[in-house]
């Protein structure tokens, strides 16, 4: 059986009513629907006074799950929470923790679409690290992105018949990601890279759609992966 899944990244608040009305046709394609971060139109060290307008966009949307890129992130945890108000769907993140070890996110998601076990592990580009002077002032720390997605997917792999990557961390690095052959798909984002149709490296598949609303991924997977971009 096929699952066939929407895929965007990186709307910087650009996500349109006509948009909207766009992926409103494509989601009925769909079995399922990822984001890969910078959804939110406020910038990194901004603190939003109402809640972001896209979030109530991607409920009705039925967002299976996105991961938060830079722009949703913040060092103070009221500021992160702020940017995050309005949430509907479920984040995933397994490389962000507050210092005292909690997980504000699960890093991976276990779901089934037409009978395929589909999982799911998630990581974002690290914002302050341990090895930073900043540390001192953020109530957050992020562990390296590819050992924690190689290490989330190895857990994973044996339970599942799709395995993806929801990633926020550039196109270098999913290709670095995607060496290992241990992912089936990574959707990506970050360095805003268009890639038409999926890139193979190895036995993975990479997908990346642009930046501020210009395309949406539509794929469908079987044990190969077909389709690629639509103008939005």
């Amino acid at each position: 059986m096929a699952v066939a899944f929407l895929h965007t990244n990186d709307f910087h608040g650009k996500l349109t009513p006509e948009r909207v009305a766009r992926l409103a046709g494509l989601r009925e394609e769909a079995d399922l629907y990822f984001d890969s971060g910078d959804s939110i139109l406020a910038g990194n060290l901004a603190y939003p006074l109402k809640a972001e307008a896209v979030w109530p966009l991607l409920a009705d949307l039925r967002c299976t799950a996105s991961v938060p890129g830079n722009r949703e992130s913040h060092p103070l945890a009221a500021a992160f929470r702020a940017k995050l108000a309005g949430v509907a769907h479920p984040i995933l993140c397994g490389n962000l923790r507050l210092k005292d070890g909690t997980r504000p996110f699960p890093g991976t998601m276990r779901l089934e679409a037409n009978g395929v076990r589909v999982g799911v592990a998630a990581a974002m580009v690290e914002m302050v690290t341990a090895r930073m002077k900043t540390q001192a002032a953020s109530a957050y720390l992020w562990e390296p992105a590819l050992p924690t997605l190689r290490e989330l997917g190895e857990r994973l792999r044996p339970e599942v018949d799709l395995l993806i990557a929801l990633t926020h961390i550039g196109h270098r690095r999913d290709r670095e990601l995607a060496e290992d052959g241990l992912y089936d798909v990574i959707l990506g984002g970050h360095s805003h890279t268009v890639l038409t149709e999926p890139e193979r490296v190895g036995k993975t598949w990479i997908c990346q759609g642009g930046s501020h609303g210009r395309f949406v991924g539509l794929y469908a997977w079987d044990g190969e992966i077909r389709g690629g971009l639509r103008p939005l």
